[in-house]
């Protein structure tokens, strides 16, 4: 059977209500507590967990939180591992590259470079320039300038020596002085030689040589002398004696050289047969040359001519007594 419900008058210490109302839930105030004034007055008073301010209010723990203490270090290790590394490097590189000391310009140094003369480092330290430079003045090096890359010059260069010994190419190349080459020299365009041309040595040439004079001691040709101007023989005129075959008061003349030239006869009273003159070569041959006598004239021809010859001179002779008060000319070729 169920119990009866009392039906007394209920009193405030059973917690219920007297008019038969439901009791209010506490009021939870916005920082998570409990409203002490919205409770009866006899009930406890709600325990509350107050925020920790120093959890609150730092940084460093709440990004401690956040962060791995482990994967710092980790990374600060790797980042001190590396500069270490990088700093290696550069010393190692340094070493190789420059075993002086280098010397960076300054503007100070800069400004007494632009008003005086100034020496900068010593002679085991390195001028390093970055950047382009200009010398408006004249450069003067001491001792011995190294080139790593392309050297341009815009201007005139002057040099007392130039020793190359790789393999160089000249646009135009004038040469004042002596040009002296130890070995072979090959020239594929055009030469031009303003002064004098001295080969000790033979000279080959495998194409035409033209030339307006040409002087030699010697002259060898192998082949055909093909001639299409003409000949012209110099030289000094040789000396002459006048022989018994002019007669009295006649007279002979010559012109012309060792190699050519013409005699002139007028035959006076009385001539006889003998010669006429006697030619002295100014320089006398190896052996007894070849002489060509020709007559000019009609006169000339029906003279009995005849040459004796030596290394030393000829005489033009006639076998029979010449006309008294005659002219004749006669022309020689001699050949050795």
């Amino acid at each position: 059977m169920a119990e009866d419900t009392p039906s007394g008058p209920v009193t405030e210490d059973s917690g219920t209500s007297l008019e038969g109302e439901s009791l209010d839930a506490p009021d939870v105030t916005s920082e998570g507590g409990v409203d002490v004034g919205a409770l009866p007055p006899d009930s406890p008073s709600p325990t509350t967990t107050p925020q920790s301010k120093s959890d609150s209010g730092n940084p460093v723990q709440r990004l401690r939180k956040r962060f791995n203490i482990y994967l710092l270090l980790f990374i600060l290790v790797i980042v001190v591992a590396l500069v270490i590394i990088f700093i290696a490097y550069l010393q190692g590189h340094q070493s190789k590259t420059n075993s002086f000391q280098t010397q960076t310009l300054n503007q100070k140094t800069l400004d007494q470079l632009a008003n005086g003369d100034v020496t900068v480092g010593s002679n085991q330290s390195v001028l390093n320039v970055q950047s382009s430079a200009v010398f408006a003045g004249q450069v003067l090096l001491k001792q011995n300038l190294q080139v790593a890359g392309n050297l341009q010059v815009g201007g005139t260069t002057a040099l007392n020596d130039l020793t190359v010994n790789g393999t160089s190419q000249f646009g135009q190349v004038n040469v004042t002085k002596n040009l002296a080459v130890s070995g072979d020299s090959a020239i594929q365009g055009g030469q031009t030689i303003s002064k004098s041309l001295q080969v000790s040595g033979s000279g080959s040439f495998g194409g035409p040589l033209t030339a307006p004079q040409v002087t030699t001691s010697s002259l060898q040709l192998n082949g055909d002398l093909v001639l299409t101007h003409h000949i012209t023989a110099g030289g000094a005129t040789p000396s002459h004696s006048n022989g018994s075959a002019l007669g009295s008061g006649g007279s002979a003349s010559l012109s012309g050289s060792d190699t050519a030239g013409a005699i002139s006869i007028n035959t006076g009273s009385g001539p006889a047969a003998g010669c006429f003159m006697t030619v002295n070569f100014s320089s006398h041959y190896n052996a007894t040359p070849h002489v060509l006598v020709t007559p000019v004239g009609s006169a000339a021809g029906g003279l009995s001519y005849y040459v004796n010859r030596s290394t030393t001179s000829f005489s033009l002779c006639d076998a029979s007594a010449p006309p008294a008060g005659s002219s004749f000319g006669f022309d020689y070729f001699v050949v050795d």
